[in-house]
């Protein structure tokens, strides 16, 4: 049947004014980290988003800026606190600049193995204690989920087998009470300083190593100045997925559940799909000439590291106490 062109006229309009109207009730949100895509950040994201729109029927869409676009994690942490950033991945270490008590999540072996790092990060006592964490000793933002980006491993231009070829070692390690700390137990000194600048502090010898996971040290391309990376496997490379207080308190009951319930697929699927891009990257390196030093004796180093689990944990406080005894159960 053909029909009048005045109805066909209408009934584009109708059609194009439904479509306006549904695209104007879609709102979008920014999410912003500082690694880049294919990382455990940029999955985070993938799972969040994917979720929230499912859920939303699509009016709540999320917009990512990742590699550092909107400032590194201390940056991103401030503008997401301000409310000038609805939702931002940061690793618990550079959450500590925040609240402190953060840092025991970077305590060196707290984590025994991959299946306890994915089992702990999903566990509902844990991610409970780490929002109740953050809601008493911050303010302006909230954690909604976690993360990973596997393990943390040192890379250099020269190999380390164990404890002692670390010593005198300068060593970019995260802003951390823990790690201040820890390194120099080692012997190591400790230097600080952006991500973003750890490149061209190992490619100048501003620092002799740095440590971190190895898909960030693959898709950061660190392999081109510190061609050695030591599988030390010191500590877990955990994230925190935070939102504005301000965009919370201006969302519905039910706009609050869609977050929580896509922030729920990040801790539940992360940390798993981090470890798979760990050993992907790994594949990738050792393809392109790369030297994983895979025998190192981590003995020496948790001879010097366990002692210092109960004693910092304590340190920090009753949160991160309570957070490294309920890790620690997990078996």
């Amino acid at each position: 049947m053909k029909y009048p062109a005045r109805i066909v006229a209408a009934l584009t309009c109708a059609i194009a004014f439904a479509a306006g109207a549904h695209a104007q009730d879609a709102k979008h949100y920014r999410f912003a980290h500082d690694q880049q895509l294919n990382s455990g950040y940029s999955v985070a994201y993938d799972l969040f988003s994917a979720k929230l729109k499912e859920l939303s029927k699509g009016t709540m869409l999320i917009d990512q800026f990742p590699g550092a676009q909107l400032g590194q994690e201390p940056q991103l942490l401030q503008l997401v606190k301000s409310g000038d950033l609805d939702f931002a991945i940061v690793s618990s270490a550079n959450t500590s600049t925040i609240s402190p008590q953060a840092g025991v999540m970077s305590l060196h072996f707290l984590f025994r193995n991959e299946a306890h790092v994915v089992k702990a990060l999903a566990d509902p006592k844990v991610i409970e204690a780490i929002k109740t964490m953050i809601d008493e000793t911050a303010q302006g933002l909230h954690v909604i989920a976690t993360g990973s980006q596997g393990v943390r491993n040192i890379y250099s231009k020269k190999e380390v087998h164990k404890v002692d070829d670390v010593k005198g070692m300068k060593i970019r390690v995260q802003a951390t009470a823990t790690e201040d700390t820890m390194f120099p137990a080692y012997g190591a000194q400790t230097v600080h300083m952006p991500f973003g600048s750890v490149y061209t502090s190992l490619q100048t010898g501003v620092v002799e190593a740095a440590e971190n996971s190895v898909n960030v040290y693959l898709i950061n391309r660190h392999y081109e100045v510190a061609p050695v990376l030591s599988i030390t496997e010191h500590e877990a490379n955990n994230a925190l997925l935070f939102i504005s207080d301000k965009l919370w308190q201006s969302l519905s009951a039910e706009q609050k559940q869609w977050v929580t319930t896509a922030a729920a697929e990040v801790s539940a699927k992360e940390p798993a799909k981090a470890f798979d891009l760990e050993r992907a990257a790994a594949t990738k390196l050792k393809s392109i000439g790369v030297k994983i030093v895979t025998d190192v004796d981590k003995s020496g180093f948790t001879a010097i590291a366990d002692p210092y689990l109960d004693k910092l944990a304590k340190e920090l406080g009753t949160h991160a106490d309570k957070i490294k005894t309920l890790i620690r159960a997990i078996n």
